[in-house]
């Protein structure tokens, strides 16, 4: 130990070292604690009381615009975006 450094110096570096790695060891175990217990999440209930509901949404419709139409909605277009 060299004789410039005190030995509360020294402890101190020491109690720091040893704090700063079981700060890491606690903070890995939690991490994977809560990983597992993640993975482990059971299914959420479900609510008998409502009907089944689809998943797939409406079906998507088409209409096709006549020419005037088209015009009109280009008009409106560069309307909005002279704006922004």
């Amino acid at each position: 130990m060299p004789e410039h450094v005190s030995i509360l110096r020294s402890l101190g570096v020491a109690v720091l070292a040893l704090t700063a790695v079981v700060w890491v060891i606690l903070l890995t175990r939690i991490l994977r604690r809560g990983r597992t217990r993640a993975g482990r999440r059971p299914a959420a209930p479900t609510l008998d009381a409502l009907p089944y509901q689809a998943q797939a949404g409406p079906h998507l419709e088409a209409v096709e615009l006549t020419p005037a139409e088209r015009d009109a909605f280009a008009g409106l277009v560069r309307q909005l975006s002279d704006g922004h």
